[in-house]
């Protein structure tokens, strides 16, 4: 017997279009919680690494199961793709084209999504998403943007030297609430610009982020720099924010 269709997930696609990005596009994919009504608003995560988050983080199905079963408010994700081949270039402070994707983002990304889905509007509505450099580009776009987004769920967020930089110059982040996790065996994870201790970038992260007055929510346990790990955080992460004792 097939699935009700209150109990199927709806999963659908957009293109964005941009002035920014060189492609002048972007493609996207919304998932729509049970029983989405026009009439009705709800809150928002935007994740970066759509792909990734869908399809390895599984985060729609997460999201389906906490609204039908564990009685959540519904809540609508935003899954943004990107490039691999371009991914360091967008997401990394310093990147050829990190400063057009933040503006994509903020400018063109968030105003299609609100005249497109029945999405809140508000900062305290609205949640930015991302593991690795996602995180630190979740960050970039807060940074810039503190009218948009003032909370940030980070997986293993690679804050390397462009992200400190940004937090230096940031003198009250009050406004922020930061969700973070980081596995205990990131401690010499290799990429392609070195081999990096994410356990030591994401404790910097930490007093940095304190110091400036930001409320953070932290957490180290055992995990390596890869989905299997990130996947096993989401319900947690998104609780904190989106569940029904949310505290940030």
């Amino acid at each position: 017997m097939s699935e009700q269709p209150i109990f199927r997930r709806t999963i659908v696609r957009h293109v964005v279009p941009s002035r920014y990005l060189p492609e002048g596009s972007r493609s996207i994919r919304l998932y729509l919680p049970p029983g989405y009504q026009e009439v009705l608003s709800y809150p928002v995560v935007y994740c970066q690494d759509g792909e990734d988050f869908f399809n390895f983080g599984r985060i729609a199905t997460f999201a389906q199961k906490l609204i039908l079963e564990d009685g959540w408010e519904p809540f609508i994700i935003v899954g943004v793709d990107v490039d691999k081949k371009l991914r360091t270039s967008e997401y990394a402070p310093g990147g050829e084209r990190h400063e057009r994707y933040v503006r994509f983002f903020a400018e063109e990304l968030v105003p299609f999504v609100e005249s497109t889905v029945a999405v809140r509007t508000t900062p305290d509505e609205r949640l930015l998403a991302g593991d690795s450099l996602g995180a630190a580009v979740s960050l970039s776009i807060a940074l810039a943007r503190p009218d948009l987004f003032t909370r940030i769920l980070s997986l293993s967020g690679a804050y390397y030297d462009g992200s400190v930089q940004l937090i230096q110059t940031a003198e009250d982040l009050s406004w922020l609430s930061v969700w973070m996790t980081v596995g205990l065996q990131e401690n010499a994870y290799e990429t392609d610009h070195g081999t990096f201790n994410f356990v030591q970038l994401n404790r910097l992260a930490r007093r940095m982020f304190e110091s400036r007055g930001a409320f953070l929510d932290y957490r180290e346990k055992d995990g390596e720099h890869k989905w299997g790990f990130w996947q096993s955080e989401l319900t947690e992460a998104l609780a904190a924010f989106l569940g029904p004792e949310a505290h940030m």
